[in-house]
């Protein structure tokens, strides 16, 4: 079919049930659940679609499982390119590949077919349009939004506003919950298509440097023989510094680390000297840890990455902003009153923070990439060690059994 999108400003309603702003893998997973269950959805978003996201573009276990539960897995699969495992490459050159559900597609592709499926259940998509404020009753509580594209405003009155409006923050600070400006953490990529190296390079590709301290280099395999390849800070102390003032600079050029990567791994420099350029190398800011802006208010529930669903050690975030989206949509679905749709998400969202929290701790790691020599070659000579690690790549096992230093001599010395 042809997607109900990139209708004018206009064409939104004066009111509706719910109004889901941001139309990237939170946004559509909760629309599409919404409409379902047989609510008036309308879902907006700032860019007219389909449109580029800047993302590492891995589908990796978590996400397979949320794509699932919102029947899209098999529609995803047939535009992805799949994988087998994660090859992870330490600084020496050593690597390991960890099985695991995975495969790799553009953000691009991704996001239009999970809009798509969100209009097919009922929901209404409207694009461009950009979240310029929340609207309030006289108690305070957010009763909608103003909208706006190309100098006109529209607004919106909804029982229930949903922002899944991703890692810039200007729509946290217009709503008055955001709690933290500056990002978790940055990344750079670009795609190189090199049909003759997709064969040879079939892996998620994970690179770990003393160069890239702080962060790591991938190399993912997309479909029709294109790569996305780029690098992350997924610190955010390697990323920022504080100044005198109390205000946080950038302190790590990525461009640079792209350069560093492209000259230590043997990979990426063949697609960087022999492929053919996509496109620019393009950046984008990650917010980790589900930390950074408040999580909801009376008419009001933030998801996705605008909420920090992106785990600080990867700084994989698709397959956590499916599951805070699943998360909104469920509780609007069973909860009636304000307090009791607030706390049933909190809750929900709370069973996800001892994940985030061990990834957070991991983040060690890539401050000490020889850590990760140590890792690959263990777990070389060791079948239960391999095992563990796909365990936790598959969200089996918490990362800490692992990916911490008590978990990290325990793995050595055990």
């Amino acid at each position: 079919m042809t997607p109900d999108w990139n209708h004018p400003l206009d064409s939104l309603p004066a009111t509706c049930q719910v109004l889901v702003v941001g139309a990237g893998p939170a946004g559509s997973a909760c629309a599409r659940l919404l409409a379902q269950a047989g609510q008036d959805v309308w879902l907006v978003d700032a860019q007219a679609f389909p449109r580029d996201k800047v993302c590492g573009d891995g589908l990796v276990p978590d996400t397979h499982a949320a794509l699932r539960r919102i029947g899209v897995h098999e529609r995803v699969l047939l535009a992805a390119r799949a994988a087998l495992s994660a090859r992870c490459v330490a600084p020496g050159g050593g690597a390991i590949d960890v099985p695991g559900e995975l495969a790799v597609l553009p953000r691009r592709d991704l996001d239009a077919i999970l809009c798509e499926a969100a209009v097919e259940s009922g929901a209404h998509m409207v694009a461009p349009a950009r979240f310029v404020a929340p609207l309030h009753d006289a108690t305070g509580r957010v009763i909608g939004a103003q909208l706006g594209h190309g100098g006109q405003t529209r607004e919106v009155r909804c029982n229930w506003l949903v922002l899944a409006t991703g890692a810039t923050p200007a729509a946290m600070i217009a709503a008055g919950l955001c709690e933290r400006r500056t990002p978790s953490a940055m990344a750079l990529r670009t795609y190189i298509r090199h049909p003759a190296l997709a064969g040879e390079a079939p892996h998620l590709r994970f690179v770990w440097h003393r160069r890239l301290r702080g962060g790591y280099g991938w190399v993912f395999p997309a479909p029709d023989g294109v790569f996305n390849i780029g690098v992350g800070v997924l610190d955010s102390h390697s990323a920022f510094a504080e100044s005198g003032s109390g205000k946080r600079h950038k302190v790590r050029n990525l461009r640079e680390l792209f350069d560093d990567f492209v000259a230590v791994d043997a990979v990426a420099g063949r697609l960087v000297r022999e492929g053919e350029r996509l496109g620019e190398l393009k950046g984008a800011p990650l917010r980790c840890d589900l930390d950074g802006a408040r999580w909801s208010t009376p008419g009001v529930l933030v998801t996705g990455e605008a909420a920090g669903a992106t785990y600080a050690f990867t700084g994989e975030g698709i397959g956590k902003a499916l599951e805070t989206g699943i998360a909104a949509a469920e509780s609007l679905i069973a909860q009636h009153d304000d307090a009791a749709v607030e706390s049933d998400y909190r809750r929900r969202l709370e069973a996800l923070k001892p994940r985030f929290r061990m990834y957070r701790k991991a983040t060690s790691f890539n401050h000490f990439p020889g850590l990760v020599s140590l890792v690959i070659w263990r777990a070389k000579r060791s079948p239960r060690v391999l095992a563990r690690l796909s365990d936790i790549l598959n969200e089996r096992r918490m990362p800490g059994s692992l990916l911490s230093w008590r978990g990290f001599k325990g793995m050595l010395f055990g």
